[in-house]
């Protein structure tokens, strides 16, 4: 006979977790004995309603021959009226309103009528003489005693089984409450470890961290010269940098326990509850020291005390994070624990928690350069079935600012798209087409657009690519497309940086607004009308031109003042105090206004000059939906090289302008001089492409 294949283990777990039985507890067992421990309580202890009379009374009755039968016991004598008999002793009812009546009480029910017995000989004569049946009863045993005393305790002790060690699941027990929710883990295999060699991208961070693991592996050689290390490490970054990665590769590398919680495990809804979390943590890392307890977006615990909270209100996470820097102050360094936590948002973290003694290191882990991102693309590339012409360094440069949780992502769906298209191996057009949709989003090719809102589509992307293309201050446009894609574009133009930029000029900034603002001045152009399609490009010029002005000090009327406070987390919040006043105010708007109605007069003279690209562009778009760079630059001819269009004009006319002209000298001019200079030559500018016009 065939054995009965066994049932595959879940391969997402652990094996002892697959090998462990589960018992099958069901809820009805529950209810069940809870239901029959009731019905035993009703059955032997239940007599439902009596009423007692005196023997006197009792002797009447068995005279007026009103009593049917008669039940006697050592300690009472239970008696049952015939049908209509009335006992004729008075029943006091208490009604809400008004004093006490007395009425007669009836026996249509057949309920029993218990007598106190007294000592009389003579009763089984009487009631034979009468023809009344009766029987002896015997006396409750102890056993009956017992069980009425021991079911409600032991009703209690089911309800408490039922109720509060089921409560948030196993593991998690009512009375338990105050234990830590970390999760330890030591003793780790190879194939489940985390080393430096899986985090990529990061090298200045590892390096950093490196010293905590020297310091876990051989705490003699740092303790021999009365060093002492940091007691706390603070990994502060962008998210999906790869914090927690980092994190759990030290613990790998040292080999030590590992103790990881969130900081939010630590808030609860009862007081006192936090505190206790962190005083069972803390006590449990110094018994299996050597160790490290990371906490997780502790921006959770760690916010700055006394923001938002109300007049005499106890306020449960500032209780948590006294314990926490007290448990911090507490523990010596000698004792191998090291605490090491993760926020992307440090700006609201409490200024006692970032102190010298508690957090001393914060390590910034920030978004990975060019090499960085080949290095992570390496990790990530490692299990895929990659064909030839995949070009990592390529792949690497079209992803400027990608974090190595995004290249991770991107990664992923270039797998999925090649098995969804049947191929063998992934190629470089499925990880071209991974990135555009981690940018742009999800393509919708079955969203039905009319003919006319198409055309629309296609000659506003047009605009912001011609402008973009003129403009070499702007990103170089690697592709424009009409295919719906995301929750609400229409169509995009995708501008990819050649390099990592970590810096922006004022005519970086003007050119940027100069892209954004093709796309609405092309329709205005065209078809003599504007639609809603340029919302969020607006939106975008709007932050940029305040920015330039509020932040970085590149007006000429407020001259080098910046509005912006960076360390403080509620600037812009309703009800924070302005460092300006109205005056100010209607300063700012009237430049903000200049800069964004210059910028819309520079691309209605550029793309007027330019209208039959614009068209040309526009009518390839229709026809095609889609044009890479290639394609891009048969239309529009080579790009432009240099900083700004206007350095060509400045040569042609020179003899014109003032005799220094240089941008490298520009920083050895007045800044009056500096502005007369660039007044000119935009007048210059605006009156040759008057002519040309």
């Amino acid at each position: 006979m065939a054995k009965k294949p066994l049932k595959p283990s879940n391969p997402y777990k652990n094996e002892s977790e697959n090998n462990i039985p589960r018992p099958k507890f069901s809820i009805m067992y529950y209810v069940v004995v809870i239901v029959l421990l009731i019905g035993v309580q009703l059955a032997f202890f239940w007599s439902g309603s009596t009423q007692e009379i005196p023997y006197s009374t009792f002797r009447k009755l068995i005279a007026e021959n009103k009593i049917e039968s008669v039940k006697i016991a050592a300690e009472k004598i239970y008696i049952k009226l015939k049908p209509g008999a009335v006992t004729g002793i008075a029943v006091k009812e208490q009604p809400k309103d008004g004093p006490g009546i007395f009425i007669p009480q009836s026996t249509s029910k057949q309920e029993e009528i218990v007598v106190n017995p007294v000592r009389d000989d003579s009763l089984i004569e009487l009631l034979e003489s009468k023809g009344i049946k009766y029987q002896g009863m015997a006396s409750s045993t102890w056993i009956g005693e017992l069980i009425q005393w021991i079911l409600p305790f032991a009703l209690l002790i089911g309800i408490y089984f039922f109720v509060f060690r089921r409560m948030g699941g196993p593991g998690s027990q009512f009375m338990n409450i105050g234990k830590n929710r970390a999760a330890l883990y030591e003793n780790l295999d190879e194939h489940t470890r985390i080393t430096f060699k899986d985090v990529a991208g990061l090298d200045e961070a590892k390096a950093e961290v490196m010293e905590v693991v020297d310091f876990l592996k051989d705490p003699k050689k740092y303790t021999t010269l009365g060093g002492k290390l940091p007691k706390g490490v603070l990994l502060v970054g962008p998210p999906g940098t790869g914090k927690t990665l980092l994190a759990k590769a030290v613990a790998g590398e040292a080999d030590v326990p590992f103790f990881s919680i969130s900081g939010s495990d630590f808030v609860e809804m009862f007081v006192g509850v936090g505190a206790a979390r962190v005083r069972d943590l803390f006590k449990q890392a110094k018994e299996k020291a050597p160790c490290i307890i990371f906490i997780d977006e502790i921006d959770a615990v760690g916010r700055s005390r006394g923001k938002g909270a109300m007049m005499g209100a106890n306020d449960e996470r500032e209780n948590t994070l006294n314990q926490l820097l007290v448990e911090m102050d507490g523990f010596a360094t000698d004792k191998g624990v090291i605490l090491m936590a993760a926020t992307n948002r440090p700006d609201v973290l409490d200024s006692a928690l970032l102190r010298p003694g508690r957090f001393d290191r914060q390590i910034m882990v920030d978004k990975p350069d060019l090499k960085g991102r080949i290095d992570i693309f390496k990790v990530h590339t490692k299990a895929l079935s990659l064909s030839e012409d995949v070009n990592l360094k390529t792949l690497a440069s079209q992803t400027p600012g990608f974090a190595g949780a995004e290249i991770a992502n991107t990664a992923n769906e270039a797998a999925l798209l090649a098995s969804r298209r049947n191929k063998l191996s992934i190629e470089m057009k499925d990880f071209e087409d991974a990135i555009e949709r981690c940018i742009a989003g999800l393509e919708k090719k079955n969203k039905v657009i009319n003919p006319r809102e198409k055309q629309i589509v296609a000659y506003h992307e047009a605009g912001h690519a011609i402008v973009s293309w003129m403009m070499p201050e702007n990103d170089p446009v690697q592709k424009i497309s009409i295919v719906p894609r995301g929750m609400s574009a229409l169509g995009y133009t995708m501008n990819i940086p050649l390099e990592d930029r970590y810096l922006m000029t004022k005519t970086e900034l003007l050119a940027r607004i100069c892209g954004l603002l093709g796309g609405r001045i092309a329709e205005q152009i065209i078809f003599n009308e504007i639609s809603t399609g340029a919302q969020n490009d607006l939106e975008k010029v709007t932050s940029i031109a305040y920015n330039m002005v509020m932040v970085y000090g590149m007006s000429e009327k407020l001259g080098n003042l910046s509005f912006f406070e960076s360390n403080n987390p509620y600037y812009g919040s309703p009800g924070i105090d302005k460092k300006y006043s109205e005056e100010t105010a209607r300063l700012i708007d009237r430049e903000v206004m200049a800069i964004v109605e210059d910028s819309r007069l520079h691309v209605m003279n550029l793309l007027t000059l330019h209208r039959e690209k614009l068209e040309k562009l526009a009518s390839e778009l229709l026809l095609k939906e889609m044009l890479q760079y290639s394609q891009i630059e048969e239309i529009l001819g080579k790009r432009a090289e240099g900083l700004f269009p206007v350095q060509a004009e400045e040569e042609d006319s020179a003899e014109n302008e003032p005799p220094v002209t240089s941008r490298n000298n520009s920083d050895q001019l007045s800044r009056t001089e500096q502005t007369e200079l660039e007044q000119a030559v935009a007048r210059l500018r605006d009156a040759r492409n008057t002519g040309e016009n």
